[in-house]
């Protein structure tokens, strides 16, 4: 088994030192991921500049560009051959509802499927998180990849996984939840006088529906999202159908 493993939380986090010590117990495991946090930076790719890669140590590779572009580069320039499997995490903090869209961390999961790779993303709620929480953790992303690799997953699939802070009741297959926005930007002023804008300014509240990745790791269950390459919405196929009848012919 060749295992990569990246994040979006940075070469140093303790999520990924956690997470990388438990699958070598699947077999050998290279980490590659980002020099610093480039947490929120969903899926973007380095087009217009170079990317270096500096091993740190055997199997260790810090790089100066975004978690798609870890996976990109871990499999068609650092690897010796493609992985077997993709764990990106673990993410500090939890990837929930529509957050996914934003999220690095998921959406290096999503770039291994696309040059298909089994993947999986694995995050943890809270914020203050102890040791024992990461190996928690840590140790739910080994026993879901084991399920991965024996079993497969669905075509053109990759699961999000978020794991609790504290005791962990279970495991729950999700779907994904709505997240509820609020004031999202908070304006200040400067020392000069000048307007300056934070972004993701209010609290992070979700509805807590039945079935839903938001209300299972609120009832303190692990949550495990298969999320599915093709976003086309295919219920809506009926309503808007009429729009290309009426579409005039040149």
């Amino acid at each position: 088994m060749l295992i990569l493993v990246t994040n979006d939380d940075g070469i140093h986090s303790p999520g990924i030192t956690a997470l990388a010590e438990s699958m070598r117990e699947l077999g050998q495991v290279v980490v590659v991921a980002p020099d610093r946090d480039r947490s929120a930076i969903g899926h973007a790719l380095t087009l217009h500049a170079p990317l270096r890669a500096d091993e740190l140590r055997a199997g260790v590779f810090s790089v100066d560009g975004t978690p798609t572009d870890c996976v990109n580069l871990g499999i068609h320039g650092l690897l010796d051959s493609v992985p077997d499997l993709v764990v990106a995490g673990i993410n500090r903090g939890a990837n929930l509802g529509d957050d996914i869209t934003y999220s690095g961390t998921v959406c290096a999961a999503m770039e291994a499927t696309l040059m298909g790779v089994p993947a999986l993303a694995v995050s943890l709620a809270g914020d203050a998180l102890s040791p024992v929480e990461y190996r928690n953790a840590a140790s739910a992303a080994l026993y879901l990849s084991r399920k991965v690799v024996q079993n497969g997953l669905p075509a053109d699939t990759f699961l999000n996984v978020n794991v609790p802070a504290g005791p962990i009741r279970g495991l729950r297959l999700t779907r994904q939840g709505r997240r509820r926005y609020g004031d999202m930007v908070v304006e200040k002023i400067d020392p000069r006088g000048r307007k300056y804008y934070w972004l993701g300014g209010a609290a992070c509240e979700f509805e807590s529906a039945d079935g839903t990745d938001c209300h299972a790791l609120h009832e303190g269950f692990i949550s495990v999202t298969p999320l599915h390459l093709d976003l086309t919405n295919f219920q809506s196929f009926e309503r808007l159908a009429a729009w290309n009848a009426d579409f005039p012919k040149t």
